[in-house]
């Protein structure tokens, strides 16, 4: 597993889907072992804490955040 559970992730594409961009931080809430590629299930929150999306991709589209970025807030887009 190469993230873990109840740690915080970047999305490495927009998934407009979701209203969701590149760079949006989300919470690994769930692992899904599979043969070709893992998924993770993710917990998405707004800047007060409130969820507005659980979400299930495959580990190809997530990065870790590291020490040397920032986070930012963003308008979230009406679907």
């Amino acid at each position: 597993m190469a993230f873990e559970l109840f740690k915080p992730v970047a999305l490495r594409e927009d998934l407009p889907q979701y209203n969701l961009r590149r760079g949006d931080v989300a919470t690994v809430v769930e692992h899904h072992p599979a043969p070709d590629e893992d998924g993770y299930s993710l917990e998405v929150f707004n800047a007060l804490g409130e969820t507005i999306a659980v979400i299930t991709v495959p580990e190809s589209l997530l990065a870790p955040l590291k020490s040397n970025e920032v986070l930012h807030v963003r308008l979230l887009e009406s679907a």
